[in-house]
């Protein structure tokens, strides 16, 4: 190979020459087999020219003869990437880091490498996703690759021993201790059941007299119980799956659905959602979870800026994995999460109420809704596309009233805290058949009601009472003092005008909601006219309501004038 000063580097097995040197005075080094420092220098030398496979070699040497010595795992293990043998290069960073547990820089190169191993085609995966996602997940594969590795790692030949400087089991003992500060870290064993595993796959100090025997074959390795867990039976155990991080490298990987599963609801994890702090969830049980506390479920870390931002991103890395390795098991989730949807959109059976207050076809309903029950019902309205729910008055034996009104979401403003106004509008009427709860609200099956049209004679009678009582409820309105119709106008809106054929509604003219939503009247009273499904005996009862407040108005002005007359 020529270098830029006209000179040749020239490397055998037996001795390195330097080009800076004329020929005829350049040294040479021939390197003893036990003399490793010039191997690693060697090695070096070999990495800078891009020679990888003598590098290779020489580090090789080095690590048999020397299995406790960082340096040569990590020139390995860059040579081994010049080759691209990623699952190679990954179990030198595993030594190093066995052997010295600090060094950051060979943390983030065994990351990046374990990114490439197990996600080959997610070249679009932003590099913060990586540190967020649970590495959990890859524990069952690393842990079939480590046996793997223990079984098939060459016994060191005598005289390569040596030259060591510590004994057989000064060495074991070196790696068996590194276990649970370095290779639980890598792994993410951070449970007790994993790290008893990893303490089983590590090399037995030979002062016992005994080693620890495991298959070549991955299909044995399943089959180990991994301790602390309950055993399941064949009928329902979880299924695992095999996968080659590269064709024709490497023995395969199992992938186990366990793995994937949300802590909430125990079951695959579907639109998954990363913490802060680092923990996994399916987006909807997160979401419940933080209706009742902004905590996180497993390590109780405060999610406040969390729940005020709602910044709930897809963990895109856990998504694709599951999506490429568990799509069998995804597409059943998605249907059971597709049935659930589909069993909440109905808008005759299960309907959610919301038992609160009186509401009206036509007329706005605004709320505030702070209760984790409420919260969840408005976003799952919001969420099968319905945005509707019924609303009831509480009643003292039945529970709920047998009438309440339809509503339907225009606008959800929710704060910083979780809680929301809710802006609606009523749209029907409907009586309650029967009601039951469904996860802390109340839901009902019910029938929807409307007016009985008439024809006719009827009809003409009907239209005359219409307008009579419309503009009777106007001259009321206007005799109210200014503050009172300030009051009602800012929260009720406009009066709605006269509409020219009153049966056009199914529920009635949209004005006769309105007067009787401004109404003084009690709340039996406003239930009973919600039920009548006749709009003449509805538009008879506002007629006697505003005669008796009208008469009620007058003869109070009457005493305050009197009064005015005496003083």
């Amino acid at each position: 190979m020529k270098n830029g000063c006209g000179g040749s580097a020239f490397m055998s097995s037996g001795f390195v020459t330097f080009p800076w040197y004329p020929a005829e005075s350049t040294p040479s080094y021939t390197t003893s087999p036990g003399d490793n420092s010039l191997l690693l220098l060697r090695a070096e030398l070999h990495l800078t020219m891009k020679n990888y496979e003598q590098a290779v070699q020489d580090a090789s040497v080095v690590c048999q003869s020397e299995p406790l010595l960082t340096k040569g795992h990590h020139l390995k293990a860059q040579a081994l990437s010049g080759l691209g043998r990623s699952q190679e290069v990954l179990r030198e960073f595993l030594y190093c880091l066995a052997l010295n547990p600090e060094c950051n820089s060979v943390k983030k190169e065994a990351q990046k490498v374990m990114c490439e191993v197990f996600f080959p085609a997610s070249e679009k995966v932003h590099p913060n996703l990586i540190s967020s996602i649970q590495s959990r997940t890859l524990s069952t594969r690393l842990k079939a690759q480590c046996r793997s590795h223990v079984n098939t790692q060459p016994p060191l030949e005598e005289g390569d021993n040596a030259g060591s400087s510590k004994s057989a089991s000064e060495k074991s003992d070196v790696f068996r201790n590194a276990s649970s500060s370095v290779l639980c870290y890598i792994l993410g064993l951070h449970f007790e059941e994993d790290k008893e595993v990893l303490e089983s796959i590590l090399p037995v100090a030979p002062s016992t007299g005994l080693k620890r025997q495991f298959p070549d074959d991955l299909e044995n390795v399943q089959g180990v119980n991994t301790p602390g867990k309950i055993p399941r039976k064949e009928a329902d155990s979880s299924p695992q799956k095999n996968m080659n991080s590269n064709v024709g490298e490497g023995p395969e990987l199992s992938i186990d659905v366990t793995d994937f599963e949300c802590a909430l609801c125990m079951r695959l994890l579907f639109e998954p959602v990363t913490t802060p702090c680092g923990h996994t969830f399916c987006l909807k049980c997160l979401e419940r979870c933080l209706d009742h506390a902004p905590h996180c479920p497993l390590c109780k870390e405060k999610l406040s800026e969390l729940l005020a931002s709602r910044n709930f991103n897809i963990t895109i890395l856990a998504e694709e994995l599951i999506f490429r390795y568990l799509s069998d098991e995804l597409s059943d989730r998605k249907r059971i999460y597709d049935e659930e949807m589909t069993e909440l959109s109905n808008l005759t059976r299960d309907v959610p109420i919301f038992v609160c207050a009186m509401a009206f076809p036509t007329v706005p309903c605004p709320l505030q809704v702070f209760e984790p029950r409420y919260r969840l019902m408005i976003r799952r309205c919001m969420e099968t596309g319905t945005k509707r729910f019924g609303m009831c008055l509480s009643a003292e034996h039945a529970g709920i009233s047998e009438y309440g009104c339809m509503l339907e979401i225009k606008e959800v403003r929710i704060f910083p805290d979780g809680s929301s106004v809710v802006d609606a509008i009523g749209i029907s009427r409907f009586r309650v058949l029967s009601h039951r709860h469904r996860d802390g609200y109340n839901t009902a099956d019910i029938e929807y009601l409307e007016d009985e049209k008439v024809e006719g004679p009827e009809c003409e009678e009907l239209t005359t009472l219409h307008d009579s009582v419309y503009q009777q409820s106007v001259s009321w309105f206007t005799s109210l003092r200014d503050h009172m119709k300030e009051q009602i106008l800012s929260h009720f809106g406009l009066m709605p005008d006269r509409e020219p054929e009153p049966q056009g509604n199914p529920s009635g003219p949209a004005w006769s909601w309105w007067i009787l939503a401004v109404l003084p009247l009690e709340r039996k009273a406003q239930l009973a006219i919600l039920g009548m499904t006749s709009l003449k005996e509805r538009l008879l009862a506002i007629r006697r309501i505003l005669v008796i407040i009208t008469r009620k108005m007058n003869s109070r002005q009457e005493l305050v004038n009197s009064r005015e007359r005496n003083n």
